[in-house]
């Protein structure tokens, strides 16, 4: 494998994995297979378009090139005919899920570089890409959004990795290491908060004090 194609590579493999992830949602709610595909789609370029839509990228990455569409679609399918043969599709999902969202994080990142974008926004797109198509996945599923769970390392599983990112790019200038480091801190936090219940402070409404 060439390091130039990493991106690339790292690009398609969010998108199948989060189309998965959009159809074992399907499965759970017992959908059709247009139900299937649309809920694939979605989440396999939800994040990414609203990211380019935002950076003002034309065209928008899946119509400049359709084989993320195709992708997905057949990652749907494969889970349409296969999904009832899994004991515990919740599971498989949110590991899924986490894989799907280091890798989708580190790519929208690249995405922003490559359009000259400041650290900032880098960081910013980032967070996007990776949370955005779960987190519509979930609301036309009509489920808790993963995002909005009881104070799970999600966003901030992703704006960390976002930040290694950045920071090992800087420090090593390699475009490859940085997109590596994302991979590893995202899908590392997301692991610890699903094996560990690593969770931020959640808010607690007390009571007003009684004379």
């Amino acid at each position: 494998m060439s390091l130039a194609a990493l991106p690339t590579l790292l690009d398609y493999a969010a998108v199948v994995v989060f189309a998965w992830t959009g159809a074992l949602v399907a499965s759970r709610a017992q959908l059709d297979v247009i139900g299937f595909l649309f809920l694939a789609c979605l989440t396999a370029v939800g994040g990414g378009t609203v990211r380019d839509l935002l950076l003002g990228r034309d065209p928008v990455f899946w119509i400049d090139d359709p084989l993320y569409i195709l992708l997905a679609c057949i990652a749907a399918i494969v889970v349409f005919f296969t999904a009832h043969l899994l004991t515990d599709r919740y599971r498989l999902l949110v590991w899924l899920d986490a894989l799907a969202l280091a890798m989708a994080a580190s790519v929208g990142i690249a995405v922003a570089q490559q359009m000259g974008q400041s650290a900032f926004i880098q960081v910013l797109m980032g967070v996007i890409t990776g949370c955005l198509g779960g987190l519509m996945r979930d609301v036309v599923a009509n489920e808790v959004p993963m995002i909005l769970k009881q104070g799970e390392f999600y966003v901030t599983a992703a704006f960390a990795g976002a930040l290694a990112e950045i920071a090992a790019q800087a420090l090593s200038g390699s475009e490859n290491i940085g997109l590596i480091a994302c991979v590893c801190v995202t899908f590392g936090l997301r692991a610890g908060s699903l094996l560990r219940g690593w969770h931020l402070p959640t808010y607690k409404a007390y009571p007003p004090r009684t004379k």
